[in-house]
């Protein structure tokens, strides 16, 4: 994978984009994989949703966002999303077991 600056035109940054983004949905898979693996630990629909962990997931997801020089504010809304469907579909999972 090519830096940034190295790259010599659009389509080659395109690409290096293209890349990244696969690498990340890839990684995202591998995140959903433990989440439906977690269902087999919680009590209840309550320990599913785990509004304490969820609050303090997103609190430090900002404060990496800030380390990263990305707004915490964009990186949490994408983190609220991503994590609201992961934890509907941990509870459908949890319901069928």
């Amino acid at each position: 994978m090519k830096e940034a600056e190295e790259c010599v035109d659009i389509e080659e940054i395109r690409r290096e984009i293209d890349a990244i983004d696969r690498e990340v949905i890839e990684l995202l898979g591998q995140r959903f994989a433990y989440v439906k693996a977690a269902a087999q630990f919680k009590k209840n629909a309550d320990g599913v949703k785990a509004v304490d962990r969820f609050n303090s997931m997103l609190e430090q997801r900002r404060i990496w966002a800030e380390e990263f020089g990305l707004n915490p504010d964009a990186i949490e809304k994408l983190y609220r999303d991503l994590v609201g469907y992961f934890i509907e579909e941990e509870l459908k999972h949890w319901e069928s077991k």
